[in-house]
């Protein structure tokens, strides 16, 4: 393990705390009104909240999970546990009663932070399979514990610190001893995976994986406490929570928290940032809606959108679309694309603001090394690869071989040291006669159509390959008078001849960059978008290939049931 400048993202935090003392470290809105919590009070509520955790019995090295979307409290609990020398496990707030109780069980979280009633109830459903949960912490003062768990104490989050308060000197003795105890190779947090083809597995990630990371991170970046930066992605996801938290509390950054998922722009608009993270869906979004001003208009447009203060957006999670950074640089845009995986802490490579290239997900970061093995995938070292998974050795044999993080990625390094991911590993179509194809670069063809939202390329161990896409929405009236079809929402797919037959003939067009083999020759158009709701999407708008095909399979097979051509 790489030695650090902290002992603990704890030290790192207070650190910060004793630094900035009265300056505003997070900005969040309640009721129509944006509210300041300054350093001094961030770090003073989560040693509030530490010492009454430690009141209620939590001991070194326990699990106590956070339910919750995001809130300026998300982060207080989050360096509250961290300080009791215990590991949080973050839940994504639209999981479900059954994905709540597996992660639950399988780490053997003994206590839960929860935002609402609703995520209580959640945990409710499912007490009865939960034997080491001993009590809750809600954020909202209203929150009761539902009569399925009335074997289960609630707490609100006021009465934790208050607790915590009245412990004096005594309670700050015990949480300082526990800071001063943990090493860098301790269990900070375990976060579990996506899932989409077999139970998520548990990422152990220590205290030195996410501190170098941060340091790494924040020095690609030249940002420091003159900065507004923007959160809008889940901090129960290993970036948002690594970037927007722990590398802006190396920098000392203001953090302005987004209301909700639906109401980015908008708080974009009034807080003006200097920086967002951002994945590609919402850069596309944003980018559908610029280009239709004329070129000369655009950077106005741009400075409307986003705000007089932006530097760069920074996207990961998914490839972004070369012509979507493209036009958005030449509106007054800089979007700079990174490449990690929660198995990394995350982030492996990034492009710098001086030192960038489209395309490509940038050079890595201080102190990790990338290589490309023989079948092309993307393999890492360094500080940043995780501890491995919880409870699971033959999975992290598997992972973590000689070192070296086996991504599933494929990539490649060109001569300047600028990484570019081709596909997954275990996303390559090989067709029923040979032919090795990787989906990506069809998709990409795909979406660069001004009609297309997202496709996925479908054809392994098929004699060709076919896709399903999702149209743009905003544009279905121009496709439908164009083609002179019919659009309808009923039923799971378009099937309208005339509107499928122009959509195929768009396609068809793009193909003649590819040979034969490599072409989509046939379609399935969705009528809606894909959604978390129906599990197409994780939250961070990652597309579930696996359970997108699963849902469409029958669709997928009538396909195949005729000629291709």
């Amino acid at each position: 393990m790489t030695s650090t400048d902290f002992s603990s993202l704890s030290a790192m935090h207070r650190a910060a705390c004793a630094k900035l003392g009265p300056l505003t470290a997070l900005r969040f809105k309640h009721d129509c009104l944006w509210h300041n919590l300054s350093w001094d009070d961030y770090r003073r509520q989560a040693d509030q909240v530490a010492a009454g955790l430690i009141e209620l019995g939590i001991k070194p090295g326990d699990r106590i999970a956070i339910l919750s979307e995001n809130r300026w409290e998300w982060l207080v609990a989050d360096h509250a546990v961290l300080s009791t020398a215990a590991a949080d496990v973050p839940i994504h707030a639209p999981s479900t009663s059954a994905q709540i109780q597996y992660q639950l069980e399988h780490s053997g979280t003994c206590a839960i932070f929860v935002s609402t009633q609703a995520q209580w109830d959640k945990i409710a459903a499912v007490k009865s399979q939960l034997p080491n949960l001993r009590f809750v912490v809600a954020f909202d003062g209203d929150v009761a514990t539902p009569a399925a768990a009335s074997a289960l104490t609630t707490y609100s989050w006021d009465a934790v610190r208050q607790s915590g308060q009245r412990t004096g000197a005594a309670g700050r003795k015990e949480v300082a001893a526990r800071e001063a105890a943990i090493k860098a190779n301790d269990l900070a947090t375990i976060i579990y995976t996506s899932g989409t083809t077999s139970r998520p597995k548990g990422v152990m990630l220590s205290q030195g994986n996410l501190i170098t990371n941060s340091l790494a991170g924040s020095e690609s970046s030249g940002f420091d406490c003159s900065q507004i930066w923007f959160n809008w992605l889940p901090f129960s996801h290993v970036f948002a929570r690594l970037v927007d938290d722990y590398s802006t509390t190396r920098m000392g950054a203001t953090v302005a928290l987004a209301q909700s998922p639906n109401t980015v722009m908008d708080d974009i608009r009034e807080i003006q940032p200097t920086y967002f993270s951002s994945v590609p869906r919402l850069l596309e979004k944003a980018w559908a809606h610029l280009i239709t001003f004329p070129p000369e208009e655009r950077p106005i447009v741009a400075k409307k959108m986003f705000g007089q203060r932006l530097v760069h957006i920074s996207s990961g999670g998914a490839p972004l679309p070369d012509h979507v950074a493209i036009d958005l640089r030449a509106a007054g845009v800089t979007v700079l694309e990174g490449y990690g995986l929660t198995e990394s802490s995350p982030i492996i490579s990034f492009n710098k603001r001086d030192d960038w290239k489209i395309g490509t997900v940038g050079k890595t970061i201080s102190g990790v090394e990338v290589r490309i093995a023989a079948d092309g995938e993307i393999l890492t070292r360094g500080p940043h690869v995780m501890l491995g998974y919880w409870n699971d050795p033959a999975a992290t044999a598997e992972a973590i071989q000689d070192g070296w993080l086996h991504t599933g990625d494929l990539g490649e390094l060109d001569s300047e040291g600028f990484l570019s991911i081709t596909g997954r590993k275990k996303d390559l179509i090989v067709t029923s006669g040979g032919k090795n194809i990787a989906p990506a670069a069809l998709e990409a063809l795909l979406t660069g159509d001004p009609f297309i939202e997202q496709a996925l390329a479908y054809g392994d161990e098929r004699p060709f390959v076919s896709a399903i896409l999702v149209p743009k929405f905003e544009k279905i009236d121009e496709a439908v008078r164009e083609s002179g079809g019919v659009f309808s929402k009923s039923g799971d797919i378009v099937t309208d001849p005339k509107l499928l037959a122009w959509f195929q003939k768009r396609v068809d067009a793009t193909m003649k960059v590819v040979s034969q083999v490599e072409r989509v020759k046939k379609i399935i158009v969705l009528n809606r978008p894909l959604s978390i709701d129906s599990d197409e999407l994780t939250v961070t708008q990652k597309v579930r290939r696996t359970a997108v095909f699963r849902r469409y399979q029958t669709y997928l097979d009538a396909l195949y049931q005729g000629p291709s051509e």
